[in-house]
Formats: C-alpha cells, sequence, structure tokens
C-alpha cells in the first residue's frame, strides 16, 4: 500500500490511514510517501514496514548505527536531534489532550541531552550464535556465525538477538567493556551458559557494576569472575547468578556510589538509578527547586535521588519504596543526609512497603508529594489517598505519558491544578519521554 505519514505518535512510529485503517509504521517522519508492507493486521488498524521511500522527508538523517532498523533499541536515529525534541514535544501535549482531555495552554519546557554516549546502564543478551536472527543492516551481516556465543540486544518486537560490536547511545566505558566481554564470551566455553549481562557505571565512568546472569549456574564461577575482571579492570563489584533467582556469588561490596548534584549515592545491584549520565542531576535539582516546608513525601523513592536533596529543604522527609533492595541503599543514603554533619537538617524516615499499603495508614498533612511511579503510573486507590491526603502540591514524575495522563486527569478531577508541564529526554534516540509535571491544590 502506498500511504502517508500525517504524524509521529507515543511508541515510535508513524501513523497513517489506508482504505478506512489506520496504519502504524516505524522508521517514518510526517509527510513522508511510502510504500509499506502490512506485517498485522486488525479489524481496525494495520502494523506494517516501509518497503520503499517513494517521497522522503527532507529532515531525514542518516542514521549514526549501522544496527538502525533492526535492534530494538533505538527509534529515532533517522531524526535530527533537535527535530527529536519538538515531535516529542507534540506527542506529549497531543497525548495529554488525547487522553487526559487536558488542554495544556503553557509552554512545555524541555530539557535537551548530549544525544549520544549518554547512557550509564545497558542490559547486553547472550545466545548461541544459531540462534540468532540473520542480520544485514546497510546490506552487511554483522553476525559472526562461527563462534558459539554472541551478544547484544533483541530486535524490536522480538526475543532474537541482534548480535552488535558497537552501539553509538552507551557511555566510553560501558562501550569499552561491552566489547571486551563481547570477545570474552565468544571465547570463554565457562560462558557457555550465559542469558544476560547488566552494567552500571559510575557517574564520572571510570567504575562499573555488573551482574552477569546464566541459565544455570557455572561450575567454577570464581575462575569465570576472574576472567570478567581481567577483561573489565573497571568492575567495582560483580554479581553472578542464576536466571531463577536461585545460587549467585557476589565479588566485591555489591554497590557502588553515584555522585549527583554534590550528593554521593549508593546503588547496588537490583536498585534503579536513572540512565542518563548528563541529566540525572539536572532531574533532581528541577524536580525539589525551591520547595521547602516542614513534611515531603517522596513515594517510589528508589535509593533517594529526590530524598536528598529534599532533606536538605524541609524538615521531615518521608521517603517510601517497595523494592527490598533498593529500600536497603535508600536507608543507607538517608542516613548519610540525616547526619549531624549533613547539609541539611531534615530527618529522613524510611518506609520499605508498597506505596497504596503506605498510604492507607497515612494521617500527617505534608506540603509536597512527589510521585515516581513505574511506567504502570498510580494505581486509583493511591489518587484517592492522595486526595484524602490534600498536599498543597505534588510533582509527578513520569516516565510513560499515556499513565501520566490518566492520572493527571484524575488527580486535576480530585482538585488539583496542572501548573507546569517540563519534558526531560533521558532517552535520546528512542521515543520514550520523560516528564515532570506539577500540580497545585486548588483553594
Amino acid at each position: 500500500m502506498e500511504i502517508t505519514i500525517e504524524k509521529l505518535v507515543y511508541g515510535g512510529e508513524g501513523l497513517a490511514h489506508h482504505e478506512g485503517s489506520a496504519v502504524f509504521v516505524p522508521f517514518v517522519l510526517p509527510a513522508e510517501r511510502i510504500a509499506a508492507a502490512a506485517v498485522e493486521q486488525k479489524k481496525k488498524f494495520i502494523r506494517a514496514r516501509v518497503e520503499r521511500l517513494l517521497e522522503p522527508s527532507p529532515d531525514r538523517a542518516e542514521p549514526r548505527c549501522p544496527y538502525f532498523g533492526t535492534c530494538g533499541g533505538c527509534d529515532y536515529q533517522h531524526i535530527p536531534y533537535e527535530a527529536q525534541l519538538a515531535y516529542k514535544t507534540g506527542i506529549l501535549r497531543e497525548t495529554l489532550r488525547r487522553l487526559g482531555r487536558i488542554e495544556w495552554p503553557g509552554e512545555i519546557s524541555v530539557r535537551g541531552s548530549e544525544p549520544w554516549g549518554y547512557r550509564n546502564r545497558a542490559q547486553w543478551k547472550a545466545r548461541p550464535a544459531s540462534e540468532t536472527a540473520p542480520l544485514k543492516p546497510h546490506g552487511q551481516d554483522h553476525r559472526d556465525t562461527d563462534k558459539n556465543l554472541a551478544l547484544g540486544y533483541f530486535r524490536a518486537n522480538s526475543t532474537s538477538l541482534c548480535a552488535v560490536d558497537d552501539c553509538a547511545i552507551l557511555s566510553p566505558l560501558l562501550l569499552k567493556s561491552f566489547q571486551a566481554l563481547r570477545k570474552l564470551v565468544v571465547e570463554t566455553p565457562l560462558a557457555a551458559k550465559l542469558r544476560e549481562i547488566e552494567a552500571f557505571a559510575t557517574a564520572d565512568d571510570t567504575k562499573l557494576l555488573l551482574t552477569a546472569t546464566f541459565a544455570s549456574f557455572p561450575a567454577r564461577a570464581a575462575e569465570l569472575a576472574e576472567l570478567f575482571r581481567q577483561a573489565v579492570p573497571e568492575i567495582d563489584s560483580l554479581l553472578i547468578q542464576h536466571s531463577t533467582g536461585g545460587p549467585m556469588n557476589l565479588y566485591g561490596p555489591g554497590f557502588i556510589f553515584y555522585e549527583a548534584g554534590g550528593r554521593s549515592y549508593r546503588v547496588g545491584h537490583f536498585s534503579f538509578f536513572q540512565v542518563n549520565r548528563f541529566l540525572a542531576d539536572r532531574l533532581s535539582r528541577e524536580v525539589v527547586q525551591e520547595e521547602e516546608g516542614s513534611l515531603a513525601l517522596d513515594l517510589f523513592a528508589g535509593v533517594g535521588l529526590f530524598t536528598l536533596p529534599l532533606a536538605e529543604r524541609f524538615q521531615k522527609v518521608i521517603a517510601v519504596e517497595s523494592n527490598p533492595a533498593a529500600a536497603r541503599d535508600l536507608e543507607v543514603n538517608a542516613a548519610s543526609a540525616s547526619a549531624p554533619a549533613a547539609r541539611g537538617n531534615g530527618a529522613v524516615e524510611v518506609h520499605a512497603k508498597d506505596v497504596e499499603r503506605f498510604l492507607e495508614r497515612f494521617k500527617g498533612k505534608p506540603e509536597l508529594v512527589v510521585v515516581d511511579p513505574p511506567r504502570a503510573g498510580l494505581q486509583p486507590e493511591m489518587v484517592a489517598h492522595l486526595a484524602r491526603i490534600a498536599p498543597a502540591r505534588i510533582t509527578y514524575v513520569s516516565c510513560d505519558p499515556p499513565t501520566l495522563a490518566r492520572d493527571l486527569a484524575a488527580l486535576i478531577k480530585s482538585g488539583y491544578e496542572l501548573q507546569e508541564v517540563r519534558l526531560f529526554d533521558l532517552f535520546p534516540q528512542t521515543f520514550h519521554i520523560e516528564t515532570v509535571a506539577r500540580l497545585r491544590r486548588r483553594s
């Protein structure tokens, strides 16, 4: 079918229409005329792929990565970076309007990033080379089928491996480590059952937290750990584990310290931290801003990226985190923030529990609540509890515009008004959008 792309929508696709059906196509730009082939057809929509660019956009850029379009990691390398920011801003505004019925008339301020080399964390999949899908990006096959293992990323919407030898969005240390580990796992029979490597680099890109997951626990784990350390001397802590969460061996302290905003955060193997090494500090400052008062809640607090700066501006901060590993890191970080030598005077109280369960029993009166939920957003019960607690201000940090639109609509209905919307581009070259929305209770 020959179609014209009307606009980009959230999820990395362009939208067109053909014979009464909506057609969604990745790796396109608005106003492009393309020949497309259906890959999935439902009653009211079609998912398709580009067969030929009949009339390409003058804004189309040459992708930097030879695997773009095959690897599932990036969506927007064919779009110049400033245009990516503009498209994301439009998508965010439209999502608020379409899904939340929120007509936001104000500016959506944008905080861009370095577009390349920004990731401080990556997950690399390992599979037998014989199981990897044939790859011919830009007319070449980058797969070495003579080796026993391949390392890379999953293909888009697939669990087949896209074996790579380069990745332009990784920090320099992550890229160097990936290439060294790729060579190691290909050449080392001890790594034959490897399934995944997750790496997290410090803010200065000098040390690594590495987690290696195996389909069956390696019998010579200590020997394998030494090989990992020889290949990547920057490894500060290494965890070797079984994929079912069974046996695991730790080589090192189990955490590294990440510096952001002049503060040090302990981050362990199973804890989350923001993945953009250029914007973590800026995001923390923007969330906290000039807020102050007697009590603040930090919900879905992680290891305390927002908790620590809040403690410098509030007499008391209550931080809630359900992930046990992250909660342990949060307690350590909170203790340092509450210490007499700390810059702030605020006490930090940590609750290692589910946010909804905490809110059910909470009876305080915070001036500010910060929420940074996972992609699923807030449950309706959480919104109801927030309405009951009635903080003067709510700052919502979102990684998913559709659930943000739904939750903002519910909060507005329960007595709040939207004051500010900011877009943080934590994930250049992808469709993902991070948003900071501020709400104030109507008087």
